[in-house]
């Protein structure tokens, strides 16, 4: 196989572990700080995606699709959040899978119910619908390039807020010791709807922009919640550094997989999984 074969699925899973990252570091957060099992997790990714679908149908624009999707999503996670999930703080692991499990269902209901069983997919804007030449007879699409672009971006800007501001201070703090937070005044309750909210906007997010690449479909939301617990768990629970390595690992061998081992890609991903906790078991790296 040619060089630039290799070189187009090097950047294809350097985009899709971009995705991943963006809903894996929501669920890492949610996971570390609120210590909360959330797995209607993928489900906002399904959410994002189908509501940018909605939205880019009534304005004929994804870019307006997905800015007024975006504080949907945010305001859905509150919602759930204050609802739901509130009730789960003091309640073991047990009550939260059940609850969360029973979350998926209501959320597959929903979508079937808004936009039924069938299959849809979204244009790509004319703007990004071009492709980039690698070799003479090689093409890259403009689009997944955006992708990636726009999934650093935010990234980066999710590491100075963590990092640099007072909110981001005040996360960290709770997730290394929640009692001493509280203990402190810090409002921990409106710290944990804030923390989801945001969580539920970046899963909901990463299933807009991943639209137009993949098509939608009932239940989409599950892989994706199952391939963001193998990153959380070998980056290590709570940390947005080893959400970003994790997803890494996983974009980048899951799409080698594909190509290479079709009939064993899903052997690859978890072989890796399991190699890395032999290596370390408690994950890459330390809590935010």
């Amino acid at each position: 196989m040619e060089f630039s074969f290799y070189l187009i699925q090097l950047l294809n899973g350097i985009q899709y572990g971009f995705l991943l990252f963006l809903v894996a570091s929501g669920l890492t957060l949610v996971f570390g700080i609120m210590d909360v099992i959330n797995l209607a997790h993928g489900s906002f990714y399904m959410i994002g995606a189908y509501l940018t679908f909605w939205l880019t149908g009534i304005f004929g624009s994804l870019f307006l699709g997905v800015v007024f999707a975006v504080p949907l999503a945010v305001a859905l996670g509150f919602v759930v959040e204050k609802l739901a999930i509130a009730y789960l703080y003091k309640k073991g692991h047990l009550h939260q899978v059940l609850l969360t499990y029973a979350l998926i269902l209501i959320f597959d209901e929903a979508q079937r119910f808004l936009w039924g069983n069938d299959s849809h997919g979204i244009d790509i804007p004319a703007a990004l619908s071009g492709s980039i030449p690698l070799t003479d007879i090689q093409v890259y699409p403009v689009y997944r390039l955006f992708v990636s672009f726009v999934c650093i971006v935010i990234g980066l800007g999710m590491f100075y807020v963590i990092q640099k501001t007072k909110l981001g201070m005040t996360i960290r703090a709770g997730a290394s010791n929640r009692e001493m937070t509280q203990a402190l005044g810090i409002n921990i309750e409106w710290l944990f709807t804030i923390v989801f909210s945001l969580g539920v906007g970046l899963a909901a997010f990463a299933g807009m922009i991943a639209a137009p690449i993949d098509s939608l479909y009932p239940g989409m939301g599950d892989n994706i919640l199952i391939i963001s617990l193998v990153v959380v768990v070998i980056g290590g629970i709570g940390s947005i550094k080893g959400a970003f390595v994790g997803a890494m690992i996983i974009g980048i061998s899951s799409i080698f997989g594909k190509t290479l081992f079709p009939d064993m890609a899903s052997i690859v991903v978890y072989a890796m999984m399991a190699a890395i906790l032999i290596w370390k078991p408690q994950g890459l790296f330390k809590s935010a």
